[in-house]
């Protein structure tokens, strides 16, 4: 029986709440061994990983990882908002009792890391010292090494950030379980991730893919966190958060913003200036993925990064796409690749998107870890990364990284943007100056509905705030959330609405996309600023063409920007009955949505 008191003394861990919690999740799930893991310690446990080939080297300083190819994804459908109140259910959250998940979880975990080392990972998801620590302090417990490793990447790990905290920290237990052995997507599917919100509680059995194991991000940055939010005056949302500054004024502006997958937030968010502007405009990268925001005393709205990595999707990222993530990655960095292919002769790594396919397929595994020479001729065209393999590594990896990532005040928020992707009804950028106007088209925020989602041609799948699978608490209660703290701020934080993605008649983009997209963001700050006024529509206020810098853009993006400045009147009052039949979904929304959706609507039967 492993001497649990012994182990946390030696580890310096002194807060008797978490020595409580440790020793009572060792004893349920019977790991062999205890340890308490630092920042410090990820040599040692890189070599240890490699040792019994749960890494495997990927040239200097990188590894890789392949997950059980029933576990490559979060898993939605088995992901749980569990409380004591059923007022707490909404239309997303998948909500149950705890009365009723927590034996669940307590039943499928007692015994099931026997043999294994329990790691105590002590984390907090924001940068410390700051008023958000006790909502962002953590500790996870897991039996999977790997989990740990990319958890020092994503996260402040080490007991200096919980020991002063007492009660005031998640706790997170991950137990990876049997995984050819669960029943993965069948009646009888034994995995449950369930956040037991209420109680700040996350129970996670039957995965150990990042989205599902890393408990840190989603289950405690966004799931947990944004019912401490509701219950605390902040916001926490999927959102991606970066800064501009104007190098020849030394003005600086931070926009945060949220986009459904494959709409582009994460390009956006480690965005360069495009070349004809690069001697002008510097970008600085803060955050893909989440972002904690709060009106501080002042009333300025402000917000940081709670995670310390980027845990980013490999497919399709490029020197084109996204030449900072690649910049992010370089060989000696310490970067987890996860589903990628691999090949085990030369170590190297290779994913759809990254260049030409190798032709020589001597060693080249697929995220599977089958050879590829030896495929089928009907197999031949087969993915041979995983469409959701990973690449995870340190913000501090990051060539832009802003220089005040790290600090706990945060930036002051200047513009909240709303992305989805679409190839028509949304413009290149309107801009919307009323608070309730905004969080409205937040909560309608939608992007083209692919097969997977069961869509209708011409039905965007709605996805409010970009947070329909995070949400942990019910929609009416979140729209007005929006609008309490949105409502405190003083200094003018302004919405808008991005699409980098119309269509002609022929099929192809009208935007060049990447790089050009701080064109439209450098308009909206103007536009705030009163530099430019716009060209007033329905649906919010456009660019004027002469107002948007234009220097180096090619003679068919310049032909084609009259398209993306207007709004087709017909297909928006069209889909002003969707939003309608959406929105009729959460029961008890606020008036101020329900006053900004009519208003929107007699504008354009006025048009």
């Amino acid at each position: 029986m492993v001497d649990v008191e012994r182990v946390l003394d030696e580890a310096g861990l002194t807060n008797t709440y978490v020595r409580d919690y440790v020793a009572h999740w060792a004893g349920i799930t019977g790991a062999d061994n205890v340890e308490v893991v630092s920042a410090s310690d990820d040599a040692r446990l890189i070599e240890l990983a490699l040792a019994s080939g749960e890494l495997l080297p990927a040239g200097e300083g990188s590894y890789y990882s392949r997950s059980y190819f029933k576990d490559t994804a979060r898993a939605e459908e088995r992901t749980i908002v569990a409380t004591s109140n059923e007022a707490d259910k909404g239309t997303y959250n998948n909500w149950r009792p705890a009365a009723e998940m927590k034996p669940k979880l307590v039943e499928l975990m007692t015994g099931a890391s026997q043999g294994k080392t329990m790691y105590v990972i002590p984390y907090l998801m924001a940068p410390a010292g700051g008023p958000l620590d006790k909502f962002a302090a953590g500790v996870e417990l897991t039996d999977n090494v790997n989990v740990v490793l990319q958890m020092i990447r994503m996260a402040r790990v080490g007991v200096d950030y919980i020991n002063h905290l007492g009660d005031d920290f998640v706790k997170a237990v991950h137990v990876t379980g049997d995984l050819p052995n669960l029943g993965q997507g069948t009646p009888d599917d034994k995995r449950y991730f369930v956040t037991v919100a209420d109680e700040r509680t996350i129970l996670h059995f039957g995965s150990s893919y990042g989205g599902n194991a890393l408990l840190g991000k989603i289950a405690h940055g966004l799931r947990q966190g944004s019912y401490d939010g509701w219950k605390n005056g902040f916001l926490v949302e999927q959102f991606m958060l970066l800064g501009i500054t104007d190098k020849g004024t030394g003005k600086k502006w931070n926009i945060c913003g949220g986009f459904p997958s494959a709409s582009g937030k994460t390009n956006l968010a480690m965005t360069l200036a495009p070349d004809a502007l690069g001697d002008r405009y510097y970008v600085e990268f803060y955050g893909d993925d989440i972002a904690w925001i709060w009106v501080d005393d002042n009333g300025v709205l402000r917000g940081f990064n709670p995670e310390n990595g980027v845990f980013g999707v490999a497919k399709d990222t490029n020197e084109k796409t996204n030449p900072t993530a690649i910049e992010s990655i370089k060989p000696g960095l310490g970067v987890i690749y996860t589903n990628v292919a691999y090949n085990e002769k030369t170590q190297a790594v290779w994913w759809e998107g990254r260049g030409d396919k190798p032709t020589d397929l001597d060693g080249w595994l697929d995220w599977k870890g089958e050879r590829i020479a030896d495929r089928a001729e009907a197999d031949a065209g087969a993915d041979w990364a995983h469409p959701n393999s990973r690449f995870t590594t340190t913000l501090a990896n990051v060539p832009n990284v802003a220089g005040d990532y790290d600090d706990h005040e945060g930036v002051e928020i200047h513009g909240i943007i709303f992305g989805g992707r679409t190839r028509d009804r949304e413009p290149l950028i309107r801009a919307i100056n009323d608070v309730a106007e905004g969080v409205y088209d937040g909560l309608t925020l939608g992007a083209e509905a692919t097969a997977a989602a069961d869509g209708l041609e011409g039905v965007l799948r709605y996805d409010p705030m970009s947070m329909r699978p995070f949400m942990s608490y019910p929609e009416a209660d979140y729209g007005q959330h929006w609008l309490n703290v949105i409502g405190k701020a003083t200094n003018n934080p302004i919405f808008a609405h991005v699409n980098w993605f119309q269509r002609g008649d022929d099929g192809r983009f009208l935007w060049p996309g990447y790089r050009e997209n701080l064109r439209p963001l450098l308009w909206l700050m103007q536009y705030r600023n009163g530099e430019v006024t716009g060209v007033e529509t329905p649906v919010g206020v456009l660019p004027a063409r002469e107002e948007l810098n234009l220097e180096g853009l090619d003679e068919q993006t310049l032909a084609d920007l009259d398209t993306i400045l207007t709004i087709d009147t017909e297909r928006w009052q069209q889909e002003m009955g969707y939003r309608e039949k959406h929105l009729a979904q959460f029961d008890g929304l606020p008036e101020e949505i329900w006053e900004a959706h009519r208003r929107v609507a007699k504008a354009l039967d006025d048009a």
